[in-house]
């Protein structure tokens, strides 16, 4: 399932990479027993496992040695140095207020988790076992005796349950209009043992994900500070991981370190994971500074996010002589949908044909092969790179989803006939519009009432010109905003590009404050209930995620459809159905995504030679190589 994000980051401008797929749910193989004391209530029989999924089986058995992706032999200690963009003064990602620190969740873990090599797998972490009927009307989770906070007290059920209901009360507005009613009650049967029971009008699918992915917060820590969920904090949750903060200086660093006394370190989900003694973040004021941050040695592993810099820029002595290397590695993820989204609460944007008029712009043959350098892909669906993705006309199954909402007026009886939308096709020798396309945006715009006047300037019936604002913080893609401009003028639309810092970003995103926006659609193998805080209209009044302030009828009775789907074929033919909803109703204009990780890094780190599908892993699975960063410090290369 999609997970359900009980966060505020998704209101930044930029993540860290080295992403995982967004689930919270688990597979197993199973093994049934009979209802025991704890649940001689139900009259049905109870599985006891140590794992769960909604489709297929789990790819590692209860007794696995360690996971498969990794060096079990990896050496500890060293450390791994990355940047981030902007500034910080939080180490709370859940509160809207606040810019949160770089990796500040670093340290937290839940009951169960997810490996990178199985997209539908969810296992016991701080449990050993957990029970649930077959109707999962509830799940009980047996908690490990032996799991401790990062102060050396233990965990305990009585810290879950506080952590849940932190959520449910003080979690963002988004995450709480989903959540709010899922469970019935939260019980602690002892210490060690706590019961979740579901609300009957929940989704069934999402029960014991959502349940499992509750983190383990510290509820002492909590009370001793007058600590909110929804409020900034200077130090980050008192947690359980395997990570926790060393030190910081505001918009300048902060570092994390290994803690030396994690409870699950000669645990084989451990082996051969958390090998840094450190990780170090350095914040930059913009990406060029970035980068000559990296020449230099201030901070050690990259990640390129711009195509000119991998294919033009990695020339610099520490490249030539070995010492920095490059690496390109595959991305099995859901392609990454970056896209501009309109602000819907705006009633210039609210016509269709106007935002289709406006994607004509947008020329991305010419801006991949003339700035890209040709290493990216547009996204054409939410589900790129894999089978939940629409494609050609509908089939048997989507039509049937689809065709009551045509009939009632939802959607066009285009969406039955047509192919899934995708975005134009332009020509890449040159950023002009053809007169074709020229034709096709004036046609549109001037069906929607915007007439060009004799001056090359488009208004409405009350005289208004069409104006759009795009926000931006990063002047890196300068190269690619104009051209956009320039094309919208010849259009006899008015747009112009207002850079602001991080924290204006934020603010102007969240208080609906622009035309256009970045917004990063990041979607998973499983989707479900985090759907809603993706487009559904529940959460289009505050939303980081649902940005763009959809509110469409059709598409929150499809996100129904595929949260209530029970099998795997269902959950592909109604996600099909959602995504070419989505993609019918041309609120973003796609810009790029990249399908592979562009890495480069000081020659002081390894990595297995089989890298697993889902994700990147450099502060999970990656490790320090002692010989070889002595050697470099000895060339003068590192400090």
């Amino acid at each position: 399932m999609t997970r359900i994000r009980p966060d505020a980051a998704a209101a930044l401008p930029a993540r860290e990479r080295g992403r995982r797929t967004g689930r919270i749910l688990g597979a197993s193989a199973l093994a049934l027993i009979a209802a025991g004391p704890l649940a001689a209530q139900e009259d049905q029989e109870v599985t006891e496992s140590y794992g769960y999924s909604s489709f297929g089986e789990l790819k590692y058995p209860a007794d696995f040695d360690h996971l498969d992706y990794v060096n079990p032999d990896a050496p500890k200690g060293g450390e791994i140095s990355i940047w981030a963009q902007g500034s910080f003064d939080s180490f709370n990602q859940y509160a809207i207020a606040g810019v949160p620190a770089a990796l500040n969740t670093i340290g937290s873990e839940r009951i169960m988790t997810s490996f990178a090599d199985d997209p539908y797998g969810l296992y016991c972490l701080m449990c050993t076992s957990l029970e649930y009927p077959a109707d999962l009307s509830w799940v009980i989770f047996h908690l490990r005796d032996d799991v401790t906070f990062q102060d050396g007290t233990p965990m305990t059920a009585e810290d879950i349950a506080f952590t849940s209901n932190l959520f449910m009360t003080q979690g963002i507005p988004e995450y709480r209009r989903i959540v709010e009613n899922f469970y019935d009650k939260v019980e602690v049967i002892d210490p060690y043992t706590i019961k979740f029971t579901f609300n009957p009008e929940s989704s069934v699918r999402d029960r014991i994900g959502l349940a499992g992915s509750t983190p383990a917060f510290s509820k002492k820590w909590f009370e001793e500070r007058g600590q909110r969920l929804d409020e900034s904090t200077l130090e980050p949750f008192m947690s359980t991981g395997a990570y926790m903060l060393d030190s910081y200086d505001f918009n300048r660093r902060v570092v994390y370190k290994r803690n030396p006394d994690y409870w699950a370190e000669d645990l084989p989900v451990s082996k051969g994971r958390n090998n840094f003694d450190r990780i170090r973040v350095e914040y930059f004021a913009d990406t060029s500074a970035a980068f000559e941050g990296f020449k230099s040695g201030e901070y050690t592993f990259r990640i390129e996010d711009k195509a000119q810099n991998w294919a033009e820029s990695y020339n610099f002595p520490n490249v030539q002589n070995g010492a920095v290397k490059q690496e390109e590695i595959a991305d099995g993820n859901v392609g990454y949908h970056l896209a501009w989204v309109f602000n819907l609460d705006r009633p210039k944007w609210q016509d269709k044909r106007v935002r289709e008029a406006i994607s004509l712009a947008f020329n991305f043959e010419w801006t991949n092969r003339t700035i890209f350098y040709d290493l990216y892909k547009q996204p054409v669906s939410f589900w790129d790179g894999t089978d939940l993705a629409a494609t050609g006309t509908p089939s048997e199954g989507e039509a049937a989803l689809l065709q009551p909402l045509v009939e009632e007026g939802l959607f066009g009886e285009d969406i039955l006939t047509g192919e899934a939308v995708a975005p134009a096709a332009h020509e890449p020798d040159s950023n002009r519009l053809s007169r074709r396309t020229l034709r096709e945006a004036g046609n549109l715009l001037e069906e929607a009432g915007w007439k060009i006047g004799d001056d090359g300037i488009r208004r409405n019936a009350e005289g208004q010109p069409l104006e759009l604002v795009i926000i931006q913080t990063n002047p890196t893609y300068d190269r690619m905003v104009n051209p956009f401009l320039q094309n919208l003028q010849l259009m006899g639309i008015q747009g112009r590009l207002e850079r602001v810092d991080t924290s204006q970003y934020v603010e102007r995103r969240r208080s609906g404050n622009f035309d256009l926006a970045n917004q990063g659609f990041t979607m998973d193998f499983e989707p479900s209930l985090g759907l809603y805080q993706w487009f559904g209209s529940q959460t289009a009044d505050n939303s980081s995620r649902n940005l763009m302030r959809l509110r469409d009828e059709g598409v929150d009775r499809l996100i129904a459809t595929a949260v209530g789907a029970t099998s795997l074929e269902d959950l592909k033919t109604a996600t099909r159905a959602l995504d070419r909803a989505l993609r019918y109703t041309r609120f973003d204009i796609p810009l790029w995504y990249n399908d592979k990780s562009f890495v480069a890094y000081y020659d002081i780190y390894g990595h297995p030679g089989t890298m697993p599908p889902l994700d990147l892993g450099q502060f999970d699975f990656w490790w320090y190589d002692q010989e070889k960063a002595d050697a470099l410090k000895a060339k003068g290369v590192l400090r």
